[in-house]
């Protein structure tokens, strides 16, 4: 959501115009695809996390302005509501000690933004959805003053022409409407970006999707919404209903949701672009003057803007990015999947086992999506994102007789995934020590059957069974979750349940 966009009135034909402006440009693509001009292989991958503000109590901040203002940094910026910001990590090349240099990097700007933050009393927290939002919080008041959040806020409220409803049926339910997109605010997570040359693509968007489940089941931080414990990741549902644009007529035609999985693999970049044309109206019809066609004619590269910024509004879990730096044109797999958190570690660690797994899956003789089917893709998805570290996958079995077989997740990763990310890190030319130190947080989280989803849920239920009430045990968790985060030791060493207060010495 970073594009420049300045809000204004939308007229009938600004509409067919930007419709026009972007068939141009999927046709520039096509061109540029066929001419082949994008980057050459950089094996570059980049880093974005979004964050929570919240004061010593636990409870939400409503002040990124004055925060960023303090942090003066432009790798921080901005998210859809006042108590969120994003940091941005500049692109590394994978290989060596990426790893370590990445999380020190994440830690020193992390500390620094919580310093800043601590001025006007509140405090940086990685964490997927923040337990103490209310909903009196996520309203459209609270959105960030930034046109673009505004101008896109009204243009999906106009085309769902209702409020939207949130029912999520989880641990428990979640049944409330809103009038706004505010609660998506509530979705803080990770993004992922590699870079891949086109010939890469699929193979790297294929395997992407096929373990975007088992991403959640070891990374699922987000249990609690409104006061409600819901499903282990609840941020998929929640992102999918506070951004649906079809009121229930059309969702019962079958009308696809602009937050998607997706309902098939691939064979090229051009196949999802075209898809994003083809499945959904624009939303924000603002057409830039270039010609795409001819910049290409003059050999120039011409930067699509429409289709950027259509792309932008279409949330797929793991999203094609078009972009250009120094005048080249590259391609990048965006995945979405991850919530924040919990620690710098437990992030590293979850990249350093997507961009392993990723690697060594897309070169796989016998490719994982020419043996699992799509929708069993889809279904491990939804399955990983309620039951997390729990949650059992559909998977291909390993052997000559083919088909597929059901397996707890953690079994899958220690198995059979772990060594394949191993290879793919190796194939990366990552170091050793990085590999066995990030990938082993992974197999701990694995033995332990812990990630940041379980121990929220276990010390707010030990909360509650000291006699707290819940709003409070919400906050104590919260607040025992800021300080262990801090600490920066990974989840899976954390202890359950809230510290015993100190006894005073007489």
């Amino acid at each position: 959501m970073g594009e420049k966009v300045v809000a204004g009135p939308i007229g009938l034909s600004d509409r067919q115009r930007y419709r026009a402006k972007l068939q141009q440009c999927l046709a520039g693509l096509a061109r540029l695809l066929a001419e082949k001009r994008f980057d050459r292989p950089k094996n570059l991958m980049g880093l974005e996390i979004e964050l929570n503000l919240a004061g010593p109590d636990g409870m939400p901040r409503m002040m990124n302005a004055q925060v960023l203002e303090r942090i003066a940094s432009r790798d921080f910026q901005t998210e859809l509501a006042m108590f969120n910001l994003e940091v941005n990590i500049a692109p590394h090349r994978l290989g060596g000690r990426v790893f370590d240099r990445l999380a020190e990097e994440l830690r020193t700007s992390l500390a620094y933004a919580h310093r800043k933050a601590n001025e006007v009393d509140a405090g940086i927290v990685m964490i997927g959805i923040l337990p103490t939002l209310a909903r009196d919080d996520l309203v459209s008041a609270n959105l960030s003053d930034v046109d673009r959040y505004t101008l896109l806020n009204d243009q999906i409220v106009a085309a769902r022409g209702e409020d939207f409803a949130l029912d999520i049926d989880g641990v428990e339910r979640l049944s409330c409407t809103s009038a706004s997109i505010a609660p998506e605010a509530a979705c803080t997570s990770v993004q992922l970006h590699l870079q891949v040359t086109p010939g890469r693509f699929a193979d790297v968007w294929n395997a992407a999707q096929a373990v975007a489940a088992v991403q959640v089941a070891i990374g699922a931080n987000s249990p609690f919404l409104f006061g409600r414990e819901l499903w282990r990741e609840s941020r998929p549902p929640l992102f999918l209903q506070s951004t649906d644009t079809r009121p229930p007529e059309l969702q019962a035609q079958g009308v696809r949701p602009r937050t998607w999985f997706g309902e098939r693999w691939i064979s090229s970049a051009y196949d999802l672009f075209e898809e994003n044309l083809r499945f959904f109206p624009p939303l924000l019809p603002i057409c830039d003057e270039e010609d795409p066609q001819s910049v290409l004619d003059e050999g120039g590269i011409p930067r699509l803007a429409e289709l950027v910024l259509h792309n932008g509004t279409i949330y797929r879990w793991n999203r094609p990015v078009y972009g250009i730096d120094d005048g080249v044109p590259h391609l990048r797999v965006e995945n979405r999947v991850l919530p924040a958190g919990p620690t710098v570690t437990d992030v590293i660690a979850n990249a350093a086992f997507y961009y392993g797994l990723v690697r060594a899956l897309a070169e796989e003789t016998r490719p994982v999506w020419n043996r699992l089917p799509f929708e069993a893709a889809a279904a491990n998805f939804d399955h990983a994102c309620r039951y997390g570290i729990d949650a059992r996958m559909e998977w291909p079995r390993r052997g000559r007789y083919g088909g597929t077989t059901r397996v707890p997740a953690v079994q899958l990763v220690r198995d059979e995934l772990l060594p394949l990310a191993a290879a793919g890190l190796d194939a990366w030319g990552v170091e050793p020590a990085d590999r066995d130190l990030y990938l082993g947080v992974i197999e701990e989280r694995c033995k332990r059957g812990v990630n940041g989803a379980s121990w929220q849920s276990r010390t707010f239920h030990r909360a509650l069974e000291s006699g707290m009430g819940r709003d409070a045990a919400l906050a104590a968790t919260t607040k025992r979750y800021c300080e262990l985060m801090h600490l920066g030791e990974p989840v899976h060493t954390w202890p359950v349940g809230l510290p015993e207060p100190a006894v005073p010495l007489r």
